[in-house]
């Protein structure tokens, strides 16, 4: 009865755009889609009684052919794909840091925006004011941004659920209010313009293909630190403090410590994907940081499982790319893609690929 009511729901919901006829035939179409998709679910269930030779996967052959893949895949590929992609790396990045805070920890972070326009625009000043080149603000701007966490968890740490969201939330929007006001510092809703490009060895990375292989790099490496930590002790006591802190703490683990590290250790993140993004735009201004990429890299995180790293590259991947292969259905790509978050909140409610405690 439940199925019944929300394909109705999403029926009536279409109509302003398919129109009273089209509504009536999606209802039963759909209602026939999901009768399939119970028939193939039952039939699957049928099928895994039977014996079926297993196939060992050499996880590094897999791992060596991705990475062929993915350093050639730029060479077969228009620039306005690799723009795509290059975008989409650097939201593989921030995801992996809110992963960190909300995945890892159970701390929901809803002002996570705010610490990628404190590492873009740390880069940006550093490089336009101060005189330093991509490389030399780089480092600068992820302590800075680090700091910045920090600073954020003070308020936080006596606070969980509602509360704490309430809070991260008032941080986001305070750091965008002061960028967008401060007109003196960061010449407000006129953003900074003229940030530098990055150099390696004299060579400048100004071509879109040069900065595909720069934030790949940077991709690899966080999803490997990140994974490293998550199988470490700390990433343990995360978990631990997340699934329950009272019982954590009996346990000798000191949440405040750990929630302290979790904060900073996100804020790294998001840090290095703000300056990456500063030195790909060559611009930084107010609008890019709006509470809405606060929930679109929450999504990212939800839709692909929470506290899964392959989980997060997916759900960061397809949120990116998606929207831009629907461009050509303006009126309704956000219909399509709210749909799809709500029908995996139904049906997959632990994300797209859950995470391996």
């Amino acid at each position: 009865m439940k199925i019944i009511l929300f394909i109705l729901w999403i029926s009536f919901l279409c109509m302003p755009f398919t129109g009273v006829k089209g509504a009536l035939l999606l209802f039963p179409g759909l209602c026939l889609a999901y009768g399939a998709f119970v028939m193939a679910k039952r039939l699957s269930v049928h099928f895994r009684k039977i014996r079926r030779p297993e196939i060992s996967v050499n996880r590094k052959s897999a791992y060596v052919l991705i990475s062929i893949i993915l350093f050639v895949l730029p060479l077969f590929l228009k620039d306005y794909y690799i723009d795509v992609i290059i975008l989409a790396g650097i939201y593989i990045i921030l995801a992996l840091g809110l992963n960190v805070v909300i995945g890892f920890s159970g701390l929901l972070n809803l002002g996570f925006a705010a610490f990628y326009a404190v590492g873009a625009y740390s880069c940006a000043l550093l490089t336009t004011r101060a005189g330093l080149g991509f490389w030399g603000a780089l480092p600068l701007s992820v302590i800075i941004t680090s700091l910045s966490g920090l600073v954020l968890a003070f308020p936080a740490l006596r606070l969980r659920g509602d509360y704490l969201a309430i809070v991260t939330l008032g941080f986001g929007e305070i750091v965008r209010l002061i960028l967008n006001n401060w007109d003196s510092l960061t010449k407000g809703p006129n953003g900074i313009t003229g940030i530098p490009a990055p150099l390696i060895l004299g060579f400048k990375l100004n071509t879109l293909i040069h900065y595909y292989y720069l934030v790949l790099i940077f991709v690899i490496i966080a999803v490997f630190v990140v994974r490293r930590v998550y199988y470490s002790r700390t990433g343990r006591a995360w978990l631990a403090i997340r699934e329950d802190e009272t019982a954590a703490e009996a346990m000798g683990i000191n949440n405040t410590n750990f929630k302290f590290l979790a904060f900073t250790f996100g804020a790294f993140w998001a840090g290095l994907a703000g300056a990456l993004f500063a030195g790909k735009m060559r611009f930084v201004s107010p609008e890019s940081f709006s509470f809405m990429e606060s929930v679109l890299i929450a999504c990212m995180v939800i839709l692909g499982g929470l506290g899964s790293i392959p989980g997060v590259i997916l759900g960061a991947f397809i949120l990116i790319v998606l929207p831009e292969m629907l461009r050509e259905f303006q009126l309704y790509r956000m219909l399509a893609l709210g749909a799809g978050l709500v029908l995996m909140m139904v049906f997959r409610p632990g994300g797209l690929i859950r995470s391996s405690k």
